[in-house]
Formats: structure tokens, C-alpha cells, sequence
């Protein structure tokens, strides 16, 4: 894959990103609302949340699409940390 950057064992990444929810229960607020958001691949992110299917995070965290972030939520700590380090200076 051009113009990606080799990232462990999940793939090629692309430094498109968006970000998306956790939804698991051990990360959630009382209002049903994830505490962190996480970037993940851009074009993953449609076929997630009609289809069901998971996307891996940048940071590793499987999951499916269930919710979009809105601006000012909070991200994952590990996910923005890979993320900065995929940035071109």
C-alpha cells in the first residue's frame, strides 16, 4: 500500500482518520456515553456501522462503529499519541 506507514500486526494504517467510539461498558459513563474516542481508518468507518463489522483503533482497541464523535470529545490518550507520530512535520 503506498503512502501508508507499517503499524504492528494490524496493517498498513492510513494517517486518514476519524474518530469514533468505544463503546465498551468499562470505559462508559453513566449516560451511556463512551469516555474516549478512537481514531480509526477513514474507509472502514461505513461498512462498521451499517454491517456490524469491527475496526481496530490506533491504539489496538477492537470494536464496532456505533456512535460518531462531535467536536471537543474527548480522544484516546494512545490513540492521539500513534496518531501524532504518523504526522508529517
Amino acid at each position: 500500500m503506498t503512502g501508508g506507514t507499517r503499524l504492528r500486526h494490524h496493517g498498513y494504517v492510513s494517517t486518514e482518520t476519524k474518530v469514533l467510539p468505544d463503546v465498551t461498558t468499562d470505559e462508559s459513563t453513566d449516560d451511556d456515553t463512551p469516555k474516549f474516542f478512537h481514531y480509526v481508518k477513514k474507509n472502514r468507518i461505513a461498512e462498521s456501522a451499517v454491517m456490524g463489522t469491527h475496526v481496530v483503533a490506533l491504539c489496538g482497541e477492537v470494536f464496532p462503529v456505533t456512535r460518531s464523535a462531535k467536536p471537543g470529545s474527548p480522544v484516546c490518550p494512545e490513540c492521539k499519541k500513534v496518531y501524532e507520530g504518523l504526522r508529517k512535520e
